[in-house]
């Protein structure tokens, strides 16, 4: 079984295994996270407020009484 992973890291050799990683990339994961959380929101703050008012229904009392 051996021979099969020969070209293969374990996992001690990988940098960033158990907690070992280092600071900048930790920083770059956070800021790529924070990231896509702003542009998700703006783009769901940009879909909410341009839908077209489609409402087909009855009106309101207070329009009915004027």
């Amino acid at each position: 079984m051996n021979k099969l992973n020969k070209g293969e890291p374990s996992l001690e050799k990988i940098d960033d295994y158990n907690g070992n990683e280092s600071k900048q990339k930790r920083n770059t994961v956070r800021f790529v996270v924070i990231f896509c959380l702003i542009v998700g929101g703006i783009f769901a703050y940009l879909k909410t407020t341009s839908v077209p008012n489609d409402y087909v229904g009855t009106q309101e009392q207070s329009d009915i009484k004027k």
